[in-house]
């Protein structure tokens, strides 16, 4: 059952408790507990409103940083990867695999302020060996969103 609620409220985090029940045939009363244990277990970290800030008219930049660190002796990359996401312009750090090592989710106000952290805060760092800059441009999906709006079909329906 856990599978199942997780599936569910990792689509759709608002959805009517009552209703998750009745799709999961089960009591509310188990679904409101086993969410609290999940929460508590840190299975669910946290819950999040996806906004398209293009159609609210507020300027964000959004940049996807790739890092090379040095791991630190003993503690692999985790140390480094803390010594970054402590930033609070730093909005998610993931060990990949590849050229890079770490990716980096950054937002600001504008190209400047996105290449000023990397530049002033980010590079400086003792492990951090390079990194490269890419700027979002336009988001097509997001969370398994769509966030471009569908053309509409206008083809008149013929009935024969």
């Amino acid at each position: 059952m856990r599978e199942k609620i997780l599936t569910f409220i990792e689509k759709n985090s608002r959805i009517d408790l009552k209703e998750l029940a009745v799709v999961l045939g089960v009591d509310e009363a188990l679904v409101v507990s086993e969410l609290q244990k999940l929460e508590e277990e840190h299975i669910i970290c946290g819950y999040h409103t996806l906004i398209d800030w293009d159609k609210v008219g507020i300027e964000k930049v959004t940049a996807l940083i790739e890092v090379r660190v040095t791991p630190q002796r003993g503690m692999g990359f985790d140390k480094v990867a803390e010594r970054i996401y402590n930033y609070p312009e730093v909005n998610s750090v993931y060990l990949i695999s590849g050229g890079f090592d770490f990716m980096v989710t950054i937002e600001g106000k504008t190209l400047r302020e996105v290449s000023q952290f990397v530049s002033e805060k980010l590079s400086p760092l003792d492990s951090v060996l390079s990194t490269k800059t890419n700027f979002i441009l336009k988001k097509y999906k997001d969370h398994g969103t769509v966030m471009t709006e569908q053309p509409k079909d206008e083809r008149i329906q013929m009935i024969p």
